[in-house]
């Protein structure tokens, strides 16, 4: 695949998203951008808003075989990896056979994963990092292509084991749907007064088009220039002084390929420092930890981002 094909296909996935959940278009088209780049996403709003819709339209869109997980506090990790079965053959032996779990599977919808408990969460991390399974000594890769996209109500305490650090920083964007406006809201409702549009959503794309479409918008160039740019508004989050923690080095390739995708999205080959402004806030607001807990409301964190994206001088060139 070309680059220059790579508007065409974003465009028809996120068209035919938006048919299905309204007024959402700067979220689809971010989702689009992570799935371009192969990368992981936290969907984080109020209940009701369509985050599992958009995740069902998405897993429809492009082919891909999905999985979805009801994420509670007693879910296992070999729940969500597999596990080893002791099993006995007909000639009377017996064999340790891996059971594979719901994880391998091309789109993983991890629902409410806030309500999971730590250990079940953490067996997700080697999933998302490197797109394997271990299991008694042995490495089972995962299918290809390989999303998590995970949704959380930021707003239930109760029962919930918020994500730490380590895991919040695998994932590639965080984003939130919102509510749509009352126009938006309108279609809504007269979309679903005898059926669900969902149901009569067709693919428009497949997995290995999809596997194309990320090699092709990894060969996106970067000048030195727009690296320094990139460069300068990571150091910005490790120096500001409402900041305890800034990007991280991932958090920094994590804008790099997002800005890559948005590039292609537009059908060229280079960057250009508003490729990095576009996505900067998607991939860093969640990454970003304050001294004081001052970043615990997502909105607080999304208006430092802006800050330091207006204190961070443009190139020129």
């Amino acid at each position: 695949m070309k680059i220059t094909d790579i508007p065409q296909l974003a465009q028809s996935v996120s068209a035919a998203a938006g048919s299905i959940v309204r007024g959402a278009e700067d979220t689809i088209y971010m989702l689009t951008a992570a799935l371009l780049c192969g990368g992981h996403v936290l969907l984080e709003d109020l209940p009701g808003t369509g985050k599992t819709t958009l995740v069902k339209a998405f897993a429809v869109l492009t082919g891909c075989n999905s999985r979805r997980i009801q994420c509670t506090p007693d879910l296992m990790p070999a729940d969500l990896t597999g596990f080893e079965l002791l099993v006995q053959q007909p000639d009377g032996s017996r064999s340790m056979q891996f059971r594979k779990g719901p994880v391998f599977t091309n789109l993983l919808l991890a629902d409410e994963i806030n309500r999971m408990a730590p250990r079940s969460q953490a067996g997700l991390l080697e999933c998302m990092a490197e797109q394997q399974v271990t299991a008694g000594g042995t490495s089972y890769p995962l299918p290809k292509p390989f999303f998590v996209i995970a949704t959380q109500n930021p707003i239930e305490l109760q029962g919930t084991f918020p994500l730490p650090e380590a895991q919040l920083d695998r994932f590639f964007m965080c984003l939130s749907l919102g509510t749509p406006d009352r126009e938006h809201e309108r279609e809504v409702l007269k979309d679903r007064q005898t059926a669900d549009p969902l149901d009569a959503l067709k693919p428009v794309t497949d997995p290995d088009t999809l596997l194309d479409a990320q090699k092709a918008v990894r060969s996106v160039s970067a000048s030195d220039d727009t690296l320094n740019y990139l460069l300068d508004l990571a150091d910005a989050t490790r120096r500001h002084k409402q900041i305890r923690f800034g990007l991280s080095t991932r958090g920094a390739l994590a804008v790099r390929h997002a800005a890559q995708a948005a590039a292609a999205m537009e059908g060229r080959d280079y960057l250009l420092p508003d490729d990095i402004k576009k996505v900067f806030p998607a991939v860093c607001a969640h990454r970003i930890h304050a001294a004081e807990g001052l970043l615990t409301d997502r909105q607080a964190a999304l208006k430092l981002v802006d800050e330091i994206l207006n204190s961070v001088p443009v190139p020129k060139s």
